[in-house]
Order: C-alpha cells, then sequence, then structure tokens
C-alpha cells in the first residue's frame, strides 16, 4: 500500500492508510510520500484531486505582500527580500519593478503550504516570459497568472497594500476574468433549505453560501433562487419559472432578498428539485438560458433520502445536469445521502461547517465544470467586461481606470493525469479601454461625434455619456451597475433598440437617429442628426460603433505650411494642444514617456526623435492651425499694452481649433480672476479630451454663424468664490450670478422696480408664461444612469430668472472677447435659491427624467401681465442682437407663488409599478452567445471515491 503522511500545524505526525485506489493513481514513480518537517502543509492529496507535489521542497519567493519588510534587527524578513520599486506612469505613477514579478497569497491561504509552494516554483518561468512580453510590446500593462491554488502571480512586481485590517483580501479565483476563462456559460439554480432546522448559524452559514455562488457568475449565465421548506418560493416572485441573467444588477437583487430569508417549517426537498429541473428543461426547450452548463446547486443540512426517483424521471440516464450540494453545519448524520445525491449527478459534495469554510468549498464546483474543457485542451480566449481594479491601481476613485481583461486557461498536459481535468490556474492580462479609444483619433471625428464600444450582451464598454462614479458627499465611487449600463440606456433616442440589436449579433452596417443630445452636465439640450457606422471587432464578443453628426465632422480644413514656420508659432507661450490626444505614440518605446505630447511634437519635427510614431495628418493640421491663428497673439498683447488697456473686468481671452489647439491670454493675475478654474488642467469640460471638444466648442457649432456665444462655466461648489459666485471668462458683469444657477435670463430693472421680492421669489409663473408665448419650449430628457435617494429630500428649486442657451458660431475657432454694443450692468444682489438635501438614505442606481429647455430664435422679444391673485406681474423680454442672451425686465413685487409651482431642473426619479419593475428585471434583451461551450466530456475516467467527495463523471 502507498503511504501518505499528514502533518498538522503543531507537527505531530499521523499515518493514514488508502485502499489501492491510491497505489494506481501513484503509479510505480511514487510509492509513498515523504514529509518534510520544515513546511506546515495539508494533505498532499487534497479533495480536489489536484496533482501530487514535492512536499519536502524549501522554496524563496517574493511575497507582494511582504516584500521590502524588515524585522527589528534590520533584517528582511522570511519571503520578504529586498525588492526594487520604482514609480512608472506607464502603470499610472504605481512603484513597479518591471524586471521581476511577485506573488500575492490571500490572508486566507498559508503562504507556504507545499501545493502553493510548488505551484509558485513551477509558475518561475512565467517571469521570462511576462518580461519578454513586455519588451516586446511596451503598450502592455498588468500580465498574470491566477493559480487554481490561490496565489497571484503579478508583473510587474508590486508593493501589495492590504485593507485597512490588515488583510489580503484579494483572491483571482474570484475575479470575473478567472472564473470566465475556467468555465464555459452556466444555467445555475441555488435550491436552499430553510426549514426549522436551519435556524442560527447554519441560515447565516447558507446565507452567505448562496452570495458566494452569486458572486461567481457573470454576465453570461442564468440563474434562480429557489427557497423550500413544506413547499417551494421563489425568493423573487417574480422570476417563477424562468431565470434571469446573472448580470451585476440581478446578482444584486437576490442578495438583498436572501439576507430577508426567515427558517420555519419542515424541510420537502423532493418538490424543490422536481421544480428545478422543470425549468432547466424549460429553458433549454425555448433556445433560452446560457444552453450550455446546467446545475444545481443544493444548499442544506442534510437530506433524508437520496431521491432516486427524481434523477430517474429528470436527470438520468444522460445526467445534463450536474448537482452540487452543500452539507451546512456540524453535524453530519445525514452526510451520505447528501453526498450520493451529488456523486450521481456529476456534480461535486462539500461540507460547510463555519464561515471560513464558504470561500474554499464554493470554488470547487468551478474546478468541476472546467474538467471538460481541460480535458479537450481547448484555450479558449476570453474577454471580460468593463471594470475597475482599486487593487491594482489605486485607492481613490478619481484614478480608477476602466478596463477589459483577456485570458485563457493553463491546464496540465501529462499523461497520467490527462483524464482528470487539472486546471492549473488562468493567465491573462489588462487592456486599458482608454487605448483601444485611442484608434478612433477625436480629431477626426467633430465636435460632436464618439467612438463607443459594447459587449456581446449589449452592455457599454466604452462610451462618452458612460458615468461610472457618482459623488458621495466628497467622494468619487463606482455605481454599483457601472458595468452593466445597456446600449439602449445610453442611445435612449433608439426606442426599438435597431442600432442594439444590430451590434449584438455582430453585423456591420449603418443608422441614423434623430437626437436630444445634451450638453453641460445634462442642462443644455441639443437636437442632432446622427449617422452611426458600426462593426463587430474579430475574435473578440466586442462590437465597435462611430458617430458623425450631420453638418460637423465629415470634412476637414486642410492647409500646407513649412515645418519651420510651424514650429515657430507652436511654441508660442500661449498655446497648448491637447494633452490627452495621441499626436505621436509616447508609450512604445520607454525612453518616450518621459515627453509630453506637445515636446514629443517638437522633438519629432526637429528630427531629434525620428523613431517616434506620429499622425501625420493631425500634425499637418496643426502646423497649419498654429500659423494661422498666431497673429491673434500679437493682436491680444497690443490691446494689453494700449494705453486703455483692455476694457476692465475681461479676464481671459482663448480661441480653440479642431486639431487640439487651445491660445489663451489672462488679462487678470490669478488671485483676482472669478472664474479660477477655467480652461486649467482641472477644468475637463471646457478641455479637448478623449471623449470630448470642450463644451464652449460645442456650444459655439450650434449657433448660426457670426452671433457671440456667452456661456458661463459653472464651477464646483467647493472651489466657488467667497462671495459664492462664479464667472465668465468674458465680461465682468456676469460674475455675480450664482454657481447653482444654470438657465439665466439677463435681467435690467429700472430704477422704478423694486427687486427685493424679485429675487427671493421661487414661482415659475415667468417661465410658464414664456413656454405658453412659444418663445421657449421644454422637452423631457432621461438618464438611466441616474442616483437617488429611497427617501423623501428636499431638491434644488429652478427660479423663474434664467439665462437662456440660445447657441451661437465658429467653424473651426472660437473667440471670446468683450462686446462694447453689449456692455451691460447686471444687478450682483441676485442670490441661490437652492438648498442642499439632507443625506437621508443610502444612493441606489436609478432612473430619471428632466426638463430641458430650448430658444426659438425666431420669437425675438414678447411680454405680459400675469395676474396672481390681488396682485399682477408684468414682465418684458427682448433677444440682445448678435449674441445668445436674452433681456428680461420683471416687475417683482407680486408673489405668485400660491398660483405657480417652482419650475425645477433637478431629475426626478421615474416610478416603475411591480409589473412593470418584474418585467424589466427579467426581460431577456437580444445577446449574443460566446461561441465556444464545455458541458461534456464523454471519456473521463472515473476517480476513487476515498480520494474524492464523490465520483465525478465529467
Amino acid at each position: 500500500e502507498s503511504i501518505i503522511k499528514i502533518v498538522d500545524i503543531d507537527g505531530r505526525a499521523q499515518v493514514k492508510n488508502f485502499s489501492e485506489d491510491i497505489e494506481r493513481m501513484l503509479g510505480s514513480k511514487m510509492k509513498s510520500v515523504k514529509v518534510s518537517t520544515k513546511v506546515r502543509y495539508k494533505l498532499v492529496f487534497d479533495k480536489s484531486m489536484r496533482e501530487v507535489k514535492d512536499s519536502s521542497l524549501v522554496f524563496d519567493y517574493y511575497n507582494s505582500m511582504l516584500v521590502n519588510t524588515m524585522d527589528d534587527d534590520g533584517n528582511f524578513i522570511e519571503l520578504g527580500g529586498e525588492f526594487p520599486l520604482e514609480e512608472n506612469e506607464h502603470f499610472n505613477n504605481i512603484p513597479v519593478n518591471t524586471m521581476q514579478s511577485d506573488v500575492q497569497v490571500p490572508t486566507n491561504v498559508y503562504n507556504k503550504d507545499p501545493y502553493i509552494l510548488n505551484g509558485i516554483y513551477m509558475s518561475e518561468a512565467l517571469n521570462d516570459v511576462f518580461i519578454n512580453n513586455f519588451q516586446k510590446d511596451p503598450t502592455l500593462t498588468w500580465q498574470y497568472f491566477g493559480s487554481s491554488s490561490g496565489f497571484f502571480r503579478i508583473y510587474p512586481g508590486i508593493k501589495w497594500t492590504p485593507d485597512s485590517n490588515g488583510v489580503a483580501a484579494f483572491d483571482c479565483r474570484n475575479r470575473n476574468w478567472y472564473i470566465q476563462a475556467a468555465t464555459s456559460p452556466k444555467d445555475i439554480i441555488i435550491v436552499v433549505d430553510i426549514s426549522g432546522s436551519m435556524k442560527g448559524l447554519k441560515m447565516t452559514i447558507a446565507k452567505h453560501t448562496i452570495n458566494t455562488i452569486l458572486d461567481t457568475l457573470g454576465e453570461n449565465d442564468f440563474v434562480n433562487v429557489i427557497a423550500y421548506t413544506d413547499y417551494v418560493r421563489y425568493v423573487e416572485p417574480c422570476f417563477q419559472g424562468t431565470l434571469v441573467q446573472a448580470d451585476l444588477d440581478n446578482r444584486e437583487h437576490f442578495k438583498v432578498l436572501v439576507d430577508e430569508l426567515h427558517v420555519k417549517g419542515e424541510g420537502k426537498v423532493a418538490k424543490a428539485m422536481k421544480e428545478s429541473f422543470k425549468i432547466l428543461n424549460e429553458v433549454s426547450t425555448k433556445g433560452q438560458g446560457s444552453l450550455c452548463n446546467q446545475a444545481i446547486m443544493l444548499i442544506t443540512d442534510g437530506a433524508m433520502e437520496d431521491f432516486k426517483d427524481v434523477f430517474e424521471e429528470f436527470n438520468w440516464p444522460d445526467r445534463r445536469v450536474r448537482l452540487f450540494t452543500y452539507l451546512i453545519g456540524r453535524e453530519m448524520t445525514f452526510a451520505d445521502n447528501t453526498k450520493w445525491i451529488a456523486c450521481n449527478n456529476k456534480g461535486y459534495y462539500t461540507h460547510i461547517s463555519t464561515l471560513a469554510d464558504v470561500q474554499e468549498n464554493v470554488m470547487e464546483y468551478l474546478h468541476v465544470l472546467s474538467r471538460p474543457m481541460v480535458i479537450n485542451h481547448n484555450h479558449d480566449i476570453i474577454w471580460t467586461e468593463a471594470y475597475m481594479d482599486s487593487v491594482l491601481f489605486a485607492t481613490k476613485a478619481q484614478s480608477l481606470l476602466l478596463m477589459t481583461s483577456v485570458a485563457m486557461p493553463v491546464f496540465s498536459k501529462k499523461k497520467e493525469t490527462l483524464s482528470h481535468g487539472i486546471l492549473l490556474g488562468v493567465v491573462g492580462s489588462d487592456i486599458p479601454l482608454l487605448e483601444v479609444m485611442k484608434l478612433a483619433p477625436r480629431y477626426r471625428l467633430g465636435p460632436h461625434g464618439y467612438a463607443f464600444l459594447i459587449t456581446n450582451n449589449g452592455y457599454i464598454l466604452a462610451h462618452p455619456d458612460l458615468r461610472p462614479l457618482y459623488k458621495d458627499g466628497k467622494k468619487l465611487k463606482p455605481k454599483p451597475n457601472y458595468n452593466s449600463v445597456d446600449l439602449a440606456e445610453v442611445e435612449w433616442e433608439d426606442i426599438d433598440e435597431t442600432l442594439r440589436t444590430a451590434m449584438v449579433k455582430g453585423e456591420t452596417g449603418t443608422l441614423s437617429l434623430n437626437v436630444r443630445a445634451s450638453v453641460d452636465k445634462a442642462k443644455r439640450p441639443m437636437f442632432l442628426t446622427n449617422d452611426y457606422f458600426y462593426t463587430t471587432i474579430n475574435d473578440t464578443p466586442f462590437s465597435f460603433g462611430m458617430v458623425l453628426t450631420r453638418g460637423h465632422g465629415q470634412l476637414m480644413f486642410m492647409g500646407t505650411v513649412s515645418v519651420e514656420e510651424g514650429l515657430h508659432d507652436l511654441t508660442s507661450p500661449d498655446l497648448s494642444i491637447a494633452a490627452e490626444w495621441t499626436y505621436c505614440e509616447t508609450d512604445i518605446d520607454p525612453h518616450h514617456r518621459k515627453y509630453s505630447q506637445l515636446q514629443a511634437v517638437i522633438r519629432y519635427l526637429q528630427g531629434k526623435e525620428p523613431d517616434l510614431e506620429c499622425d501625420e495628418v493631425l500634425l499637418q493640421q496643426t502646423l497649419f492651425d498654429a500659423v494661422v491663428t498666431a497673429p491673434l497673439e500679437a493682436y491680444w498683447q497690443a490691446i494689453m499694452l494700449n494705453a486703455s488697456g483692455m476694457e476692465a473686468g475681461v479676464e481671459t481671452a482663448f480661441l480653440g481649433t479642431r486639431s487640439g489647439i487651445i491660445r489663451l491670454t489672462r488679462y487678470t493675475g490669478m488671485e483676482t480672476r472669478v472664474a479660477k478654474k477655467f480652461l486649467t488642467p482641472a477644468d475637463k469640460d471646457n478641455l479637448f479630451t478623449m471623449d470630448h471638444f470642450p463644451l464652449w466648442y460645442r456650444l459655439a457649432m450650434e449657433n448660426p454663424p457670426g452671433r457671440f456665444l456667452y456661456y458661463m462655466p459653472v464651477e464646483d461648489n467647493d472651489n466657488k468664490d467667497k462671495t459664492g459666485t462664479v464667472g465668465l471668462p468674458c465680461d465682468p458683469w456676469l460674475s455675480s450670478i450664482p454657481s447653482l444657477v444654470t438657465h439665466l435670463f439677463i435681467l435690467i430693472l429700472s430704477s422704478s422696480l423694486q427687486v427685493g421680492r424679485f429675487f427671493g421669489e421661487v414661482d415659475g409663473s415667468v417661465m410658464t408664461a414664456l413656454i405658453k408665448s412659444g418663445m421657449f419650449k421644454q422637452v423631457s430628457l432621461y438618464d438611466y444612469q441616474g442616483m437617488c435617494r429611497s427617501g423623501h429630500s428636499h431638491s434644488s428649486t429652478c427660479f423663474s430668472i434664467m439665462w437662456a442657451g440660445i447657441r451661437t458660431v465658429c467653424d473651426c475657432v472660437c473667440v471670446c472677447t468683450s462686446l462694447k454694443q453689449t456692455k451691460m450692468t447686471l444687478m450682483s444682489t441676485l442670490s441661490s435659491l437652492a438648498h442642499k438635501a439632507k443625506k437621508v438614505d443610502a444612493l441606489q442606481p436609478c432612473d430619471t427624467e428632466y426638463p430641458g429647455f430650448v430658444y426659438d430664435s425666431s420669437i425675438r422679444e414678447t411680454n405680459s401681465l400675469i395676474k396672481c391673485g390681488r396682485c399682477q406681474k408684468m414682465f418684458v423680454v427682448q433677444a440682445v442682437p448678435e449674441s445668445n442672451l436674452v433681456l428680461m425686465v420683471v416687475q417683482a413685487d407680486c408673489d405668485c407663488s400660491r398660483q405657480y409651482s417652482s419650475i425645477t431642473l433637478e431629475p426626478k426619479e421615474v416610478k416603475y409599478n411591480a409589473s412593470v419593475k418584474c418585467n424589466r428585471m427579467k426581460s431577456q434583451k437580444v445577446r449574443r452567445r460566446p461561441n465556444s461551450c464545455h458541458a461534456y466530456h464523454p471519456k473521463v475516467s472515473p476517480l476513487p471515491s476515498s480520494l474524492y467527495n464523490c465520483v465525478i463523471l465529467s
């Protein structure tokens, strides 16, 4: 007989004899397994039937949690040797070691377990592979290997930061890239016992087990949860008799409902098993669900019988549905039946007695599902949905990067274990989606154009209108559903989902839509006609789309100038180019990463860096724009040097071109400026970025040529000046407008009118009259990425004093200066009417509707008399020539708040009744299934039951 020795954590040796099955599996190569007293370890054969390793191996490695850590004597601790780290801009300025990978081991896994040590030793060969990959392609980011035993090898090496409790909770086996690569899509029904015997700790463990199973599912999987006592109960009655997509929203919804489960009655599992088989059979027959793996997860404290008649009726002899059983609690009275159920349905049995056991035991089902793929030696390459990884990139939400992962399984090819289907782990790499979007240069798309990516499920990977973060107090946090935003929720004008359906199916084509777009934080509506161009990306589940707005982006104005002339003007101190655009690729050669885009362009044109890869078309356009706009610098300087100088209050003169150039002259010191943030690196809305052209540029494009655009860049409340106001880059009389004001009317009051009451009123009488007269039109806009509080709170009100969004001019150049003919005085006593809502509940994802107001430029003047009880309010409105301003004179001594409610610009939550909400949750939109499915393999040899928790025929 072969002997396996076990050493417990105290080092006491024990001997256990196994049957002849052990000898048959070990073979002649290894008649006994020796015990090393140098390391603490578990069974050499663990219950997952992993390969036998050298248990005497002594091996040091770089543990990412311990590197560069010294003891009290100044010596490096074990596994924590000297590990040079240097900040690297390519890796988000994180200190890394590009010459060495290191290993992270979760706190709940012993970092010197023999299986861990052998796996780390085996994976050392990946270090050279990772380095060579990065040298061949310097645009690569993180490369890694996640082991089935739990360790995580990452390149470049980093110092891993534990959480506030000093715990490394990150387990690579829980990550979506690992789970998707290790298994094929699956339909899962979780059946949980909520009878009286499950009370107390058992129920707590059962709930944690359900949540852990849910965490292993992704958007290509389908799921339902059934609870049973003496009757069958769906935890979500809306999902009765069906499966729903296991996207983030549905998984979190299940978790909330599971937490509300209570024990009662007597447990009768047969009804729940029959119901589960019926659902899986019906879903498969209708062509719904994953059409791949199917499994039932039974969570109970024991089965009093084996339910053979149920399996004979629904699952035998094919056994297409696997059963995984989880015995909860310390009692083992009915363990044999629970184990028999799993063993005779190609599943897996595990015993969970404490909360600490849940994670490891749940993960075992993934190894079982992976075996057919492993035995077939199918290296399926998978791509994940978009995600943010705060562990690898930063601890601050502002620095989070949206990315996707590409991964593939790694398995044992040894002949003696080939039929066992042993998964060693998953290897992968992260791809920032920003790099993918660079393939669609911003300048080619025009002011309103953009590119976007979606998955095979219709979820957005990248889109300029995707808002993955929300502000909670002063902190930015990822939204709970940031990576499951459907294309139909952003391109919501595609009512019939024609665009979404075509892209999800992987088609190539075009489509035109009239859309209501919104800019300036969704406060200004624009009506555009968009042409959509779309296609699939080969060898990925993704589709790419590009939008061009009619009238913009289809043609570019080009010119030719000499390099010498262009360089002279490009180096002007008042000129900058779009920092986020790629004029020259500085990320390929590490030596080029120190250059800004402007520095790289100049050195390339000077011939100092001929190896740089640059966009020749964009450089030609940039040089031409620099030369053509150069006279403005001299003009602005001449005004400043003139005896009379620039008119008082004008702070900034600026210009922008399609090539990303901004020329900027500031006329007053930073300490006296009102719009302190305007056109600074922090003012993303008003700069050229990867996502958009500046807001003032986009607004100007929609104005008739020859009209000036007056636009107010609203700064954050936290950064407003001491008077609580923000100013404009143009005229000083705009500096008194409160920061919460969005749509304003210029107001000039005669000395005969009283203004005090007017500035304090909150009624919507004047705006109602303007809408009724046709001067303004109210339109409805929608936001399907909103965040709402479940409690009641007061919203900020919009006032009857507004400055209209009548939009203006400039094709490729926008200049903002003072206009003598429109110089006016605006009362500086306008106060904000908004008050902040109290935080009563946590913010939750929701759908919202909000109004937008559009000015009809054909109506140049209007007036009216509004009757409000015992008084009446008179007003006159007139358009200011050659501008987007409206002049209003209002009689302000009449309070109309009783007759006219306030008009709020705040979004209102769209409430759905129970039926609509149910249909939305369980509806299965058009989706494209993954190309491959590995659910069954007939040539798998049975494993010895003495070693396994059950016999598994994959």
